[in-house]
């Protein structure tokens, strides 16, 4: 098994350690199919990103492996072309004259580029600072920006109060990001506040389009969000024999996009 890319296999390897925590060297190279010394790159990158701490012995330890998120720009460069198949799918999956509540992320974010140009009319709610400015100059496109205690590091409002914006909406679809997609666990974020306003827009939403690249299906993170019951449609370059997959509530349908080779 080789990545092409050394972002996509960074990613891999991060989400490996979602499992176990600790990995060593050597099995990650004959995992990958490439030498130690890549590896060594590899996890001294991950290392300048604050994602693990290498030990002694050839080993790394996953920092706060339940409660670090990666910084944004990371998780962009990770699995790109993948996130952008599965933004340009949610796309059309979205009809004009809907009011539609995007998530911040990587991926969403993905979707709101993959809206662009495409002529669709819509009503866009958002707390992503870069999905309004994406998609600002849409002639098309109706943004409200909901406020909040801004997340720098995500460029995104959060608010955990009883006065969230988002409780004076009614919303046709939900463009839900996620960072972990767990069988038995469900949907799971880092950070509580953004758990909540995922919550709030879980209840507010007809229905709940699931954003998930592979790398996201079977982790678990500190902050439970909801059961996977409440998704209407999962996209994702999962393979379809993902184990996640198969454990989806039949209410739950599934667009699988082609992973990047």
């Amino acid at each position: 098994m080789s990545a092409t890319t050394p972002q996509r296999r960074r990613a891999e390897i991060e989400s490996l350690m979602g499992d176990r925590a600790e990995v060593d060297i050597q099995s990650l190279a004959l995992h990958f199919g490439v030498s130690e010394m890549t590896i060594r790159r590899d996890l001294g990158a991950l290392e300048e990103d604050g994602v693990v701490r290498r030990l002694v012995g050839g080993r790394a330890l996953l920092l706060d492996a339940k409660s670090r998120e990666p910084a944004l720009s990371t998780r962009s460069t990770a699995a790109y072309e993948s996130k952008s198949h599965i933004g340009r799918a949610v796309a059309d999956l979205l009809s004009d004259d809907e009011v539609v509540f995007i998530d911040g992320g990587s991926t969403a974010l993905a979707a709101a580029h993959a809206l662009r140009g495409s002529g669709r009319r819509l009503t866009v709610l958002t707390r992503s600072l870069l999905i309004a400015a994406e998609l600002a100059e849409e002639p098309h496109i109706e943004i409200f920006m909901l406020g909040g205690r801004v997340k720098s590091s995500e460029m995104l409002t959060t608010t955990s109060t009883m006065s969230d914006d988002l409780r004076h909406f009614n919303v046709d679809t939900y463009v839900m990001g996620i960072s972990g997609v767990h069988p038995t666990r469900g949907l799971t974020d880092y950070d509580p506040d953004e758990s909540a306003g995922k919550r709030l827009a879980l209840e507010r939403a007809d229905r709940v389009l699931l954003l998930a690249d592979h790398s996201k299906l079977g982790r678990v993170l500190m902050s439970r969000v909801a059961g996977l019951d409440v998704v209407s449609t999962l996209v994702t370059d999962a393979d379809e024999q993902n184990e996640v997959l198969a454990a989806l509530p039949p209410s739950v349908s599934v667009v699988r996009v082609e992973p990047t080779p």
